[in-house]
């Protein structure tokens, strides 16, 4: 069914393993990138990465109570799966923090970039390119915006969370669970936690995302211990480094 549904780059619908029912067809996918700044104010900043960093922007399925057999939630009826292609090295976090905010529904961007090969062609081997340029290989990295939980009376935030980048062929959804919130927080633990599992998502992505802090921290200050040859400096900078260890330990 590729061929008659939306593609951006070569994922589509079905490569992303999601039901027919759900799939957007080709002549429908394709959004002018323009549409979502033309209309809704933006910076010049902002302007600049849809028309400098994006390649083309497509609607590759929609999810439905009536099209997945998963319930509806008063907050959330449907769930779009967007594929962004883009010539950025990084996922377009403004931009895409910017189309999430102008639709009610949960959208899981697919984002799609080119990469160099990691294996040499045949006529790499033999010494000939085509035009001098490397073979390309598609990658993609599933990102969401999502609502983060915060203090009591304090306004609620949101962030966009980017998962790893896999080889396009390789990216793929899963659907199910009870109803339509649970199955956004499952979606979103595919893409940042890869797992399907979705209970208590924002504590354990929380969990992850302190140990990450953690992990660069000691990496700095590794570094930093390796400079300092004053012996004061040195186990100050040694003593912290020991504490962030032990709590990476305890939580690892």
């Amino acid at each position: 069914m590729t061929a008659t549904q939306a593609q951006c780059g070569s994922i589509s619908a079905s490569t992303l393993g999601l039901p027919d029912a759900t799939a957007v067809p080709r002549q429908k996918g394709t959004l002018p990138t323009a549409m979502f700044y033309a209309r809704t104010p933006v910076s010049s900043k902002l302007k600049q990465r849809f028309v400098n960093d994006i390649e083309a922007i497509t609607m590759l399925a929609m999810l439905r109570p009536t099209n997945t057999g998963i319930a509806g939630t008063p907050k959330l009826e449907e769930i779009l799966v967007m594929g962004v292609r883009h010539s950025s090295a990084a996922a377009p976090i403004e931009v895409l923090d910017h189309i999430a905010g102008l639709r009610r529904s949960g959208i899981v961007f697919v984002c799609v970039r080119d990469r160099p090969s990691d294996e040499p062609s045949s006529q790499q081997a033999s010494g000939h390119t085509e035009h001098g340029r490397e073979p390309q290989r598609q990658e993609a990295a599933l990102a969401m915006r999502r609502l983060m939980p915060g203090k009591p009376g304090h306004p609620q935030q949101t962030a966009v969370l980017v998962g790893p980048w896999r080889p396009a062929d390789a990216m793929r959804l899963e659907l199910h669970d009870a109803d339509f919130g649970a199955l956004w927080d499952s979606l979103c633990s595919q893409a940042v936690l890869d797992s399907t599992d979705g209970a208590d998502f924002d504590g354990r992505w929380a969990a992850r995302a302190h140990i990450e802090t953690l992990r660069a921290q000691e990496a700095k200050l590794t570094k930093d211990h390796s400079f300092f040859f004053n012996d004061s400096d040195s186990n100050e900078i040694y003593s912290k480094l020991h504490k962030i260890r032990t709590e990476l330990g305890r939580l690892d």
